[in-house]
């Protein structure tokens, strides 16, 4: 056991990435729509990022230079571009989202009215700005972000596995009436997208590079992936099954509009305790999220230009600035709107499916380059399983496009008279 610990690293810094605010919305809007029918797609996605994350982590490993240098190497520098700049752009939108939902798990704090548009804003402002401080101060920028990833997902584990006993040691007060609506397919390929993150998987390679492993620690890679892996599709379980328990056939639910919902329809059943240890949970995965998501955008962005991908490099932080800024920008604008934005939330996270084509298909060309022979050659099961996961994302970005379009244009209200 002991070993294994030692072993995790790298990868939980990608499990810290994937389980967001917007995961945790997704997830529990699966659990109070389509109930236990979603632990199936949960343990699916969880063994295809298992795969996906080890095949980023040996490539990492295995190769003397970056991701994106090895395909412009190969394929030409515009290749390399067009990979950074899909990604950069799928972690912008998905910051976004890591905003309004940070809101949304503050909001319930301070009691159950919404704040106001300018308190938003100054916590918005206070976040991004204590994080790209961070970004620039800290001197090992590495090692102090697998650190606090792995107290965030240890916070994370206990505040949802708190929620999750309470919840089956109290019996439901209702009696379940099954849903005669037709379920939200759309939150089902939000979670999807979250759990099985080729974004995040890409980023394993540079974070491995960042720990410095080579071939001898091929193995630990191995480990490391399999471990964190798991421990993501285990939170997401349990989000799922919490949702299913407090909302799936309950009369008096309410909507799921936010974050902040989950919260405060868990209060009357488990006191203001549980709301407050679950929205630290949900701060946590918020303030994870926050920085590695845009880490990623801004390192690959960066490598893919051929300005450097260590974090030491100045153009991977400038970069990741403009990710964090991009994405509060755009937060606060929506935030200005009146409404729910839980419609915005789940857009952000189903889009993310709509890049991860291009991120499989540049991993899996890696992984199976003739000159990878003895040790450095990528076992069969890892590109195999690769191979499904990038035919799984090539359905599920065509889901995905047609699903955004009904969302972003409703059929028109025929007039009556």
């Amino acid at each position: 056991m002991k070993r294994i610990l030692q072993a995790v690293g790298p990868a939980i810094i990608v499990a810290a990435v994937v389980l967001g605010p917007g995961s945790i919305l997704t997830s529990s809007k699966v659990g109070a729509s389509l109930g236990l029918l979603g632990l199936p797609v949960v343990l699916g996605a969880t063994v295809l990022m298992i795969a996906m994350v080890a095949l980023s982590a040996r490539l990492g490993a295995v190769y003397e230079t970056s991701p994106c240098d090895e395909l412009a190497s190969r394929l030409g520098r515009p290749v390399s571009v067009v990979i950074g700049l899909t990604l950069f752009t799928l972690v912008a939108f998905f910051q976004s989202s890591n905003n309004i939902a940070l809101v949304g798990g503050v909001e319930p704090m301070f009691g159950d009215a919404p704040l106001s548009l300018a308190a938003r804003t100054v916590i918005l402002l206070f976040v991004n700005g204590l994080v790209i401080s961070s970004l620039y101060l800290l001197k090992n920028l590495y090692r102090s972000v697998e650190g606090l990833m792995k107290l965030l997902i240890g916070m994370m584990t206990l505040a949802f596995l708190f929620n999750f006993v309470v919840i089956f040691v109290s019996p439901p007060d209702f009696e379940r009436v099954m849903p005669e609506a037709s379920p939200d397919l759309f939150a089902l390929l939000g979670m999807i997208g979250t759990t099985f993150s080729v974004g995040g998987a890409f980023y394993q390679a540079y974070l491995v590079k960042e720990k410095g492993w080579g071939i001898g620690q091929v193995r630990q890679g191995l480990i490391d992936s399999i471990v964190s892996m798991t421990v993501l599709g285990l939170i997401t379980s349990m989000i799922l099954v919490t949702s299913w328990r407090v909302f799936y056939g309950n009369p008096n639910a309410a909507a799921l509009a936010s974050v902040g919902d989950v919260a405060r329809q868990l209060e009357p059943l488990f006191g203001a305790s549980a709301k407050l240890i679950f929205c630290t949970g949900i701060l946590a995965g918020a303030l994870s999220s926050f920085l590695v998501n845009a880490l990623i955008g801004g390192t690959v962005m960066s490598d893919s230009l051929g300005k450097g991908a260590k974090l030491d490099d100045k153009w991977p932080l400038h970069l990741t600035t403009a990710a964090l800024l991009v994405g509060m920008g755009v937060a606060i604008a929506s935030l200005a709107r009146e409404g729910s934005t839980v419609h915005l939330i789940t857009i952000a996270q189903a889009c993310t499916v709509l890049g991860i084509p291009a991120l499989a298909a540049a991993l899996i060309y890696l992984g199976t380059r003739a000159e990878l022979t003895g040790p450095r050659k990528v076992p069969r099961w890892i590109i195999t399983l690769a191979v499904i996961g990038f035919l799984v994302s090539c359905g599920l970005a065509c889901l995905t496009a047609n699903k955004v379009y009904e969302k972003l244009n409703p059929p028109a209200v025929k007039e009556v008279g």
